[in-house]
């Protein structure tokens, strides 16, 4: 098993950055690849981006493409998503997830671990 803890969420206004962190525990040798994924209002989750544990590779979704960086510190066992020039339609709920394979990496079914998430409102 591995526990996911986001932290970082808040308020910011249009145009403005956030950083998210999600601190990994447990059973960590076993993930392949991080993500992380949002939810709106009304809305499904839609995966925003991800990365693979071994080398580093990312994917991002067209939205934020730009604007939004993955990363991963190893030795923490810890993601990030830095979020430059927030929109308001950034406004979600965002998750942490981990995968124990490299599959589908913007995709809910690609992950087998989440967290609980962290709310992230951009005002106009």
């Amino acid at each position: 098993q591995v526990q996911l803890v986001e932290s970082g969420g808040g308020s910011v206004q249009a145009g403005g950055s956030l950083r998210l962190s999600c601190a990994a525990s447990g059973y960590t040798y076993g993930t392949r690849s991080m993500g992380w994924f949002r939810q709106a209002p009304g809305k499904g989750r839609e995966g925003v981006a991800s990365i693979y544990t071994g080398d580093d590779t990312t994917f991002y979704a067209d939205s934020v493409k730009g604007r939004f960086t993955i990363s991963q510190d190893n030795a923490k066992n810890t993601v990030y998503l830095q979020m430059n020039h927030m929109k308001p339609e950034d406004t979600a709920i965002y998750y942490c997830a981990a995968g124990r394979i490299r599959w589908r990496p913007l995709m809910v079914d690609g992950f087998d671990y989440w967290g609980q998430g962290t709310q992230v409102t951009v005002s106009s």
